[in-house]
């Protein structure tokens, strides 16, 4: 039994907090409701349940990365509700000076990358590790994930914007390295426009 899955009240919650947040701004990195007290936990429980509801449950993950700075406590959140639901998961952050990783060693293991907000708008503010290779922001985060001997199984943001439904779509990669397209699942615990509208129904 998953005693840590999100109750109504707590998404009701999140979703207030988020669309104060984004309210009026074209972009945001949500750390005003990352490193809220309850925003952290109720975050850590949002993630976990859209990744689970884009067919991803926490048996099929080892460890979750940070594409940007806005990210890295949110991997954090995801870690401790993993931990609360009996299951452990590792962290790491991309290093956005040089092309690794911080954290431990994700070798063999099946990883999802996370942000705080995706969409087609904010793609460039949200990306700290660009690369001037198609304008794919995202190229150099996944080749190097893969230079370390782990698999992408998908992308994961918070808010997200990206095709007709955010919630389940797919975000193209190219591996910069070796020339190789992929289109990884993209999941996203809400929908840009229905926080901005206020809508009360998740995406």
């Amino acid at each position: 039994m998953n005693m840590g899955k999100a109750t109504a009240g707590n998404e009701g919650e999140l979703r207030k907090l988020l669309s104060a947040a984004i309210k009026w701004k074209p972009f945001s990195e949500l750390f005003d409701v990352s490193l809220d007290h309850r925003g952290s936990k109720l975050i850590g429980e949002a993630l976990l349940d859209a990744l689970e509801r884009g067919g991803f449950a926490l048996d099929d993950i080892d460890a979750v990365g940070a594409l940007t700075a806005a990210a890295v406590p949110m991997v954090t959140a995801v870690m401790q509700e993993a931990g609360a639901r009996g299951h452990e998961l590792d962290g790491f952050v991309m290093d956005f000076v040089y092309p690794s990783i911080k954290g431990s060693s994700i070798a063999g293991k099946r990883v999802v990358l996370l942000d705080s907000w995706l969409s087609e708008k904010s793609y460039v503010q949200t990306s700290s590790l660009v690369t001037l290779r198609n304008g794919n922001e995202l190229s150099l985060d996944f080749s190097v994930v893969e230079h370390e001997g782990a698999q992408v199984i998908a992308i994961a943001s918070l808010v997200g914007g990206v095709g007709d439904d955010a919630g389940a779509c797919t975000i193209n990669v190219l591996n910069p390295v070796s020339d190789e397209e992929r289109d990884l699942p993209f999941v996203s615990a809400f929908d840009e426009t229905s926080l901005r509208d206020g809508d009360s129904t998740a995406k």
